[in-house]
Parts: C-alpha cells; structure tokens; sequence
C-alpha cells in the first residue's frame, strides 16, 4: 500500500519526516487537533438536551431541533424543556431519553445543587460549577472551541493581510517601502488597550467586534518577515528572467516569491495562534471580551480569583489555559524545525 507521502516532493517529505520525528511536537499536534476537532461536536458532549429521544414509537432528535412541549404529552407550545422533571416524567412513561456524556449546556445553571454555588466536583459535576450554578467542564468545552476558532480566525485573516503588506512592501522598495514602515511603526505604538476600552464603551463586545479589533493589530506580525524574503528575492536572477519575459509584477510576486516567504510564514502561525487565545483570554478576564454569559476561559479564570474558597476554579482555568499554549507551542517548535534546511533527524 503506497504511504500518501509518495504524492509529495522529496523537498516536502523531507520536511514531513523531519516534523514525525519530532516526537514531542508531533504528539502535540495529533492532542490539539483531536481536541478541536472533538469541541466542534461539543453539542453531543455537553448539552440539556438529549441526543435522541423515543415516545410513543417516535425517534426524536432534541439535539439537532427544537420540539413542543406538546410533543411528549406536555400542555405548552413552548421549545420543550428536558430539564424539567414533569417532561422527564412524561418521556420515561411512553419511552426513553439517550442523553450525552454530560447532561449541561455552557448556560445551563442546576437548580438541584443542594448546596450554595460555586459547588465542588462530584459525582454530578465532574470540575464542580461556578459562582452561578453552571458545570465547569461543560463551559471549560465550549470555551476550548471558541478560543480556538476565534484564534484561527484571527490567525487567517491576520495572516493574509500581514503577507499582502509585507509583499509590496519588499517587491517595490523605495518610498512605498519607506511610507509603509513609518506607518508600521506609528501604527503599532498606538495603546492597543485602550482602543478595546473605548469600542467596549461604544459597542457591545462580541466574537466578531473583538476579531476586527485585535485584527487592526496583529496583521503587522507578519510583515517583517515576508518583507525581508521580498527584499531578498526580488533581485536574484529567476525574478530578473521572470521580468524579462514579460510576466507582470503580480504573476512574479504570487508565482516565484511568495512560496519561498510562506514557508517562514508557516513557521509563525503556532506562535500567532497562541498569542490571539492569549488576547482573548486576557480581554476576558479583564470583562473586555465576549458578552456575559459566554463560554469564556477568562471568565473561568476571573471566576477563580474572585471565588478564592472554590480552587477549582481558578485551577481548571490554568490548566485548560497552559496545556492548550504548551501544545501550540511545541507543534510551533515542530514547524520551526521541520522547514529548517540545516534541521535532520535520523
């Protein structure tokens, strides 16, 4: 059976194995991406609602739609609640639930506690609640995917933007060059907190206002460093054969230059993605980040210094937090080395 890296250049394999054998960054990689990838289906995980439910001969799916009350034999027309026990009663009567691994949304707040909130982990709640009576790890779940996704998000577009800039900046040099790094520097002296103190005062913070802000900023990440490959490139002779015969400065720049500078790109994006569920996190813990009520990993945190009496808190919070950044950071390394022409390993 022929491995999927014989459709690869020797170049790329190259660097494939190099990156395999990296065994630390490597394993990092298959945990983070097993772990996103798992949070995508977070519904099916941690949810209120049962996956599927049967009454009276009817496959149902809670999971995936909204039901009556009235379809299980309930009086109100009202998106049927599976957390009431009358409902629970009704279904168990004329059928069974299957519920998910974890029977409590993000919001979800049990009523059935028995004990003032922020409870401690039990049987029922596996990391305990938080201040307002909701499962940490049903939260600490939704949170990982929202961090992750916005730091994809930010990392992407980020990129795109900072690769744009950093291309014409090197390709044409001269005053293009010159006007672009003085605004660069301006630019990123402007007190980043502040501007977020300001939109948070004017609008309400949420996913996409936090992305456009924090993106006016992290595009200049990249800049540098496909500059400098521009800058390098654009006076060796395939360039010069490439002008030569005709091709357009756009051809040139997407065609010749740019693979070379999206390798010490690549190299970044680890390090770029940590850093954005860094900002998040921090916007969050400060109450400048998403709306209240979100599943937030700041919100975990600021929850565990404001509730010192409840260490599991502030201690899922940390752990959650420094393992999502400790596995970012060794598939960075991983990359690092991987596209590293004096890197070998055996």
């Amino acid at each position: 059976m022929r491995s999927w890296t014989s459709g690869l250049s020797a170049l790329n394999r190259r660097r494939w194995v190099n990156f395999r054998a990296n065994g630390r960054g490597f394993w990092s990689f298959v945990i983070i991406t097993f772990l996103f990838v798992g949070s995508l289906f977070a519904e099916f995980v941690a949810n209120d609602r049962p996956l599927l439910v049967s009454f009276k001969g009817e496959i149902y799916a809670p999971v995936l739609k909204d039901y009556p009350e009235t379809a299980f034999g309930g009086v109100f027309e009202t998106p049927a609640d599976y957390t009431d026990p009358y409902l629970r009663d009704l279904i168990a009567a004329e059928g069974w639930m299957l519920e998910p691994l974890i029977p409590f949304s993000y919001s979800t707040i049990d009523f059935n506690l028995g004990q003032p909130a922020p409870a401690p982990p039990s049987a029922r709640h596996w990391f305990g609640t938080d201040n307002q009576g909701r499962d940490v790890l049903a939260r600490m779940i939704y949170g990982f995917r929202l961090s992750m996704l916005f730091a994809i998000a930010l990392t992407v577009i980020s990129t795109v933007v900072g690769v744009a800039a950093g291309a014409v900046q090197g390709y044409f040099g001269g005053w293009i060059d010159l006007s672009f790094q003085r605004f660069i520097e301006i630019w990123s002296g402007l007190p980043q907190l502040f501007i977020l103190i300001i939109v948070s005062s004017i609008v309400l913070p949420g996913f996409w206002t936090l992305l456009i802000v924090l993106l006016l900023f992290s595009w200049t990440a990249l800049v540098p460093v496909v500059r400098a490959e521009f800058l390098r490139a654009r006076n060796l002779d395939y360039v010069r054969a490439a002008k030569a015969l005709g091709m357009n400065d756009a051809g040139v720049m997407a065609k010749h230059i740019l693979p070379n500078a999206v390798v010490a790109t690549v190299t970044f994006l680890p390090f770029i993605i940590s850093g954005a569920v860094v900002a998040l996190t921090s916007l969050d813990f400060l109450g400048l980040g998403m709306p209240p009520g979100s599943p937030s990993l700041g919100e975990l945190l600021r929850q565990g210094k404001e509730n010192l009496q409840a260490p599991w808190l502030g201690l899922t919070g940390f752990f959650i937090i420094a393992g999502m950044l400790t596995l970012l950071i060794f598939v960075g390394e991983a990359v690092r080395d991987a596209l590293d022409p004096r890197k070998t390993f055996s």
